[in-house]
């Protein structure tokens, strides 16, 4: 539960530089490619191959490509000698779990995908990997998984090969299926002791009746209990989803897009494409406020006030409106957290943010407090709050200072090709191009006074409002 800094670690990325090596070249044969309209050509001799215009937020130029199988290919330069960070980008995740039964595909194959293929096995493949001074990882969430390692861009021939082979030739056997299940139910376990984590399952499930946000991306734990038996679906599943058309590569740092284009064709361009799309069910309205209560003796009490907000589009004010509003109203120059956490001195933290999702998600307050008894004071706080964000405006220099501090944050912090292909895939992830990044922000500075008061009268309602506590009473004492 305590992710109220997940989207703003995405932008600026989880990892540490890699210490580079000495710069290199690999030639590779010539291949036809499809460019994406109003996408940069390959970099000329007269071309600076970093900078982008000063009106974008990311400094550095991005080129995207699109090979004939609709695998899209992005490159961006920059000025970090011998290192490069390769990721991919599977747009599928726990939302497009939509059959009964079967969550918690999308978070199995982020570790199958690591248990090798015939031409190289897991060993073979952590020695090959290692060779190129990178270490490889992935993650998942609703809207995607994501495969990244940072290492020597001389070898990105190498990455190349390593990650096509397991992407378009992975095979395992029943036991290997059956073991990796076991694993990711070791993980659900072990996840579970948090309840953070115990709380944030029982939300989503309470917050959703249709909508496949209702199951975390670990899956329902009966379906984990189940998936041993499910052989033959799992690999229905990598047919379906591990295809070119719903996949991105990104590759950032000392490299071009003419050899970045080339490797994709040479490495990917034979992946088939696929014809499934999964039909997600969409989220009846909400029509009153809902509740859910963990009981937890010895542990901080917590509070969260859950908005249904809407989905993101980089055409569409209100998901940056929504953000920026959340965020303002509990950052730490807000009265809230002045009264709360400093003075009053009955909130440990507060927090405030939206995420970003293709479907309406939720935007979240969120406290832990000093104890229990003052839950409902705190509550009655954040009414107050949500009230008079409904009725008085910011005022310009609020937002100004709010606006500054967040581009400051991102500018800053885009200083590694992994920190940057970071930022890139979780705009790739939710729109499908990373371009998202610069509208997004451009979007940002666009935001009047006018537009968070639009989305905090449609958004901040009773009727769209999940409330999720943590205390040692038996019943939520908000309830």
């Amino acid at each position: 539960m305590k992710y109220a800094s997940y989207k703003f670690a995405l932008f600026l990325g989880i990892l540490s530089l890699v210490n580079g090596f000495a710069r290199a070249q690999n030639k590779v044969k010539d291949a036809t490619i499809i460019e994406l309209p109003g996408t940069a050509p390959g970099i000329s001799k007269n071309q600076n191959p970093y900078k982008a215009p000063a009106s974008k937020i990311l400094p550095y130029t991005i080129h995207q490509k699109q090979l004939s199988n609709g695998l899209n290919v992005v490159t961006v330069p920059t000025p970090h000698p011998g290192l490069a960070a390769f990721y991919i980008v599977v747009r599928v995740g726990s939302r497009e779990e939509v059959e009964p039964g079967k969550t918690g595909f999308a978070h199995f194959f982020e570790h199958m995908m690591f248990r090798g293929t015939e031409k190289y096995p897991k060993e073979k493949y952590s020695d090959e990997l290692k060779a190129t001074g990178a270490s490889a990882n992935a993650n998942t969430w609703f809207d995607r998984t994501v495969y990244h390692m940072t290492g020597n861009a001389a070898m990105l021939d190498k990455m190349f090969e390593l990650e096509s082979d397991r992407f378009m030739n992975l095979k395992y056997s029943v036991q290997d299926f059956k073991t990796e299940a076991g694993a990711v139910k070791g993980e659900y376990t072990k996840n579970s002791a948090s309840p953070y984590n115990q709380l944030n399952e029982q939300l989503n499930d309470v917050a959703f009746t249709k909508h496949t946000y209702k199951h975390t991306t670990m899956g329902f734990f009966k379906d984990i209990v189940d998936m041993p038996n499910q052989f033959d679906y799992s690999i229905s599943f990598f047919n379906r989803f591990y295809r070119p058309e719903y996949t991105t590569i990104i590759v950032v740092g000392d490299v071009t897009p003419e050899r970045v284009n080339k490797l994709s064709e040479s490495y990917f361009g034979m992946w088939k494409r696929g014809s499934y799309v999964a039909s997600i069910p969409a989220e009846p309205a909400q029509t009153a406020t809902r509740f859910t209560h963990l009981k937890m003796e010895g542990f901080p009490p917590y509070l969260s006030l859950n908005f249904k907000g809407p989905a993101f589009r980089d055409n569409d004010r209100e998901g940056p409106a929504f953000d920026l509003l959340l965020t303002m109203m509990t950052s730490e120059k807000s009265g809230l957290y002045k009264k709360l956490v400093k003075e009053d001195q009955q909130a440990r933290s507060l927090s405030g943010t939206s995420y970003y999702t293709r479907d309406p998600y939720l935007g979240q307050i969120e406290v832990s407090l000093v104890n229990s008894a003052a839950m409902k004071g705190v509550k009655a706080a954040l009414d107050s709050v949500v009230r008079r964000v409904k009725s008085v405006p910011f005022t310009a220099a609020e937002l100004t200072e709010a606006k500054s501090r967040m581009r400051y944050s991102f500018t800053m912090d885009a200083d590694s090709p992994t920190r940057i292909a970071e930022s890139l895939s979780y705009f790739t992830w939710v729109t499908g191009d990373p371009e998202s990044v610069n509208r997004t922000y451009a979007m940002y500075d666009s935001l009047t006074a006018d537009d968070l008061l639009r989305v905090a009268n449609k958004y901040l309602v009773d009727s769209g409002l999940t409330i999720a506590t943590i205390s040692s009473d038996e019943k939520s004492p908000v309830q």
